[in-house]
This record gives structure tokens, C-alpha cells and sequence, in this order.
């Protein structure tokens, strides 16, 4: 049995070097996991890939939650997928200080356009990437096309679109049953299904209900609606991104489309998952409408809302994923659901650009239709070459996303000075 520092040391070192989203975060996790340390089979990690593929939350901190509970248990759980979302944590409540801080400098916000322009560019990568896998049939680019017009032209909620097409995914799957997994895999733990729901449905939910009855609305409202996203950030982080940003930003009034922007730049260069932007936008909006000390509390109460239930998901479906391994109608149903995440990841797309590039953007509003129109008079020629340059650096040229960032955000900040 692996011992509690060697575990601790691999996991965190795990924790501090998983930069550059899941891609790169699962390829880390596999080189120290399967490779280098023979920890997990090789069958049995893509098996539990494939499990938190099936999940809502971010599938490589679920990822890295099993390999903890395969190797010693829940306990094990609970540290893995701890240091892989600490150091990160650390990181963005350090940026969260220094953007309240210093934000709102010419400088400085000449520097977050260069930024900016790099997240556009970034986001339309991660739309090619997801794009190649899920858009294999011709009914996939159906489900994509009308998850796009949906979320785009019409406005209907992202939870919506995902349920829809995980059920017509399911419904209309008529794949034969895959054979079981080696059971030996999987470790001989004693399922208590009703008893694990029980402990960590009331473990994520009574802080949330305490905040309610206690009057904190701010913190209850910020609870409550990172609650509901995680149960369906199904696809990864960019998926909710649009539904997060169109709550947050024109529902709430929390926050500019401005700031959900830099949050998400500011939360690409942390290590950890994507998802911890949910924190920034929390601690910026605690900031803004309190000070520090609302910031901190507002930021604890989006990581436990996040990240709970993927505790949660792990504890609950690990004992049984051989069974889910072999239902194909629950691998159609994520084939659907991916496919409809492409259309929704082009809306956040076209949402980025619009505005980065435009300083005026309008909601264009005819009968069920509503979508954003641009001033095109308002169109900002500096940010269009900073995009344009983004595109040669992480299209063209393939140069990193830590790397194009940076180089974005010193271009900017030198027009700005010229």
C-alpha cells in the first residue's frame, strides 16, 4: 500500500505543475501515475478518464480525486483531489488582490486588452480541439448547430440545451452493451450508495442553507448558483462559461463583461482546473461590493459550492465503474452532450470576440429572438491586431498559451505607452 507522504508528495507536485488545462493535466497525471509509478493500469486510468468525462465538474481534478480513493480510499480521495486544487486556489486569491488593486491603471489595463485579445484565441483552440473528438457524425453537427442557435439567437439556459441533448442522446443509442472491465481493477470497497449521498449532499448543502437563513444574500446567492453550475458544467469549464458569464454579468450585475474576461485570462495561468475562475468571479464580486474581507468569504463559499460535489460524484460512482464503463446509452449521452458543448463553446466564442473588439456591443432584440449586435463604428483597431497576433502565435506559429499570454499582455501595455 502506497504511504500517506509518498502520496502526498506525488499528488501535490501533481497539484503545483498542472498548468495548461485538462489536456496537459491528464497527460501529467498519467506520465506520474501510469509510467513513471505503475500506481494505475493503463486500462484501468482511461476507464476512469471515461467516468469523469461522464460526470458534471472538472474532469481531471475527478480524475485525480479516483486515483486517490483507488489507492487508499476516500481519505485518499479527499487529499488528491485537495492539493490539486489548493495551489491554484492560493494563486488566484493572491491575483484577485493584485486586479482589485491595481485593475483599473491605464497600464495595467492597456496590458489586460493583450490579455484579452489572447483569451479569444484561446477559447476558439479549445473549440477545434473539442470539435475534432465530438463531431465524428453528421448528427452531431445537427446537435452542435441547434445547441449553438439555441444559446445564441434565443437565450434558452445552458442546463436547457445539456439535458436535451443528453436525453435524445440516449433515447435514440442503439449500441450493443460493451463487455465489463476486469473487475480486479477496480478495488473491493463496500458500496453504501444511499449512506455516501447522504453524508456529502448534507455536507455541501448546509453551509448554503445556513447562509440563506442567516441573511447573508450576497454569499447565499453566490452559493446557491456555483451549486447549481456544477451540476452541470458537463465538457469542462468552457462549456458553462457562457451561461456563467450571461448570470453573473446580466442577470446579477456582479460583474462587467470586462472583468468576467481578465478573470478568465487570470485564471488560465494557475495551475489547477479552469473552473477555478468560478473563485475569482466570487472573491471580485465579495471585493466590489464589501472589501477584502467579503472577498475571502465569498471565494470560500464558490470553492465549496464547486468543488463538494465532485467529492461527491467520485465517492458515488468509483465502486461501479466497470457497470457504467459497459452502458452504452450512458456513453451516447455524453457523445450527445459533448457534441451540443461544441455549439455552446462557439457562442462564448463569438461572445469573447464581440466584446474585445467592439467597445459598444447592444442586445438586438426581435420577438424570441435575442443576441448580441455590435456598434460597428466602435470597432477597436487595436485589440483586432493584438487577436490577429494571437492567432499567428497559438494557431500559426503553435506557441504556448503561458508564453502568448504574456507576450499579448507587454504588446499591449507598449501601445498603450507609444
Amino acid at each position: 500500500m502506497i504511504n500517506w507522504r509518498e502520496m502526498t508528495r506525488i499528488f501535490g507536485r501533481i497539484g503545483l505543475l498542472s498548468f495548461g488545462g485538462p489536456a496537459a493535466q491528464i497527460a501529467l497525471m498519467h506520465r506520474e501515475l501510469v509510467e513513471e509509478r505503475d500506481w494505475l493500469d493503463e486500462q484501468g486510468f482511461l476507464r476512469a478518464l471515461s467516468l469523469c468525462m461522464l460526470l458534471p465538474g472538472p474532469e481531471a481534478m475527478q480524475l485525480a480525486t479516483y486515483a486517490g480513493w483507488r489507492l487508499r480510499g476516500v481519505a485518499g480521495g479527499l487529499l488528491a483531489g485537495l492539493l490539486f486544487v489548493i495551489p491554484g486556489a492560493i494563486v488566484i486569491a493572491v491575483l484577485v488582490g493584485l486586479y482589485a488593486t491595481y485593475g483599473q491603471v491605464e497600464l495595467v489595463q492597456a496590458a489586460f486588452l493583450g490579455i484579452k485579445a489572447a483569451v479569444i484565441v484561446i477559447v476558439l483552440q479549445a473549440l477545434l480541439k473539442v470539435s475534432k473528438r465530438a463531431l465524428i457524425e453528421r448528427s452531431a453537427w445537427v446537435i452542435a448547430g441547434l445547441a449553438f442557435v439555441a444559446i445564441f439567437a434565443f437565450n434558452l439556459p445552458f442546463p436547457l440545451i445539456i439535458a436535451t441533448a443528453a436525453v435524445w442522446g440516449y433515447l435514440t443509442s442503439k449500441a450493443a452493451a460493451k463487455p465489463a472491465a476486469n473487475p480486479d481493477v477496480t478495488p473491493k470497497t463496500k458500496s453504501t450508495p444511499i449512506r455516501t449521498t447522504a453524508i456529502w449532499l448534507i455536507l455541501w448543502l448546509t453551509p448554503l442553507i445556513a447562509l440563506s437563513l442567516s441573511g447573508q444574500t450576497l454569499l447565499a446567492d453566490i452559493g446557491w448558483f456555483f451549486a447549481k453550475l456544477a451540476v452541470v458544467t458537463f465538457g469542462g469549464a468552457y462549456s458553462v462559461l457562457a451561461y456563467m458569464t450571461q448570470t453573473v454579468v446580466d442577470d446579477f450585475h456582479w460583474i462587467s463583461a470586462g472583468q468576467m474576461i481578465d478573470a478568465l485570462g487570470l485564471a488560465e495561468t494557475t495551475p489547477g482546473p479552469l473552473i477555478l475562475v468560478t473563485q475569482f468571479v466570487a472573491m471580485l464580486t465579495g471585493q466590489l461590493h464589501s472589501g477584502a474581507q467579503m472577498a475571502l468569504a465569498a471565494g470560500a463559499v464558490a470553492l465549496w459550492a464547486t468543488f463538494v460535489p465532485c467529492f461527491l460524484w467520485i465517492f458515488l460512482a468509483g465502486p461501479y465503474l466497470d457497470q457504467i464503463a459497459a452502458q452504452p446509452r450512458l456513453s451516447a449521452a455524453l457523445q450527445a452532450i459533448t457534441a451540443a458543448v461544441v455549439g455552446v463553446i462557439l457562442n462564448l466564442s463569438v461572445w469573447f470576440a464581440l466584446h474585445v473588439l467592439f467597445d459598444t456591443v447592444a442586445q438586438w432584440q426581435s420577438g424570441p429572438l435575442s443576441m448580441p449586435a455590435p456598434l460597428w463604428s466602435s470597432l477597436n483597431i487595436s485589440a483586432l491586431a493584438l487577436t490577429l497576433l494571437a492567432g499567428v502565435l497559438m494557431l500559426g506559429l503553435k506557441r504556448g498559451m503561458a508564453e502568448t499570454l504574456a507576450v499579448l499582455a507587454i504588446i499591449g501595455a507598449c501601445l498603450h505607452l507609444i
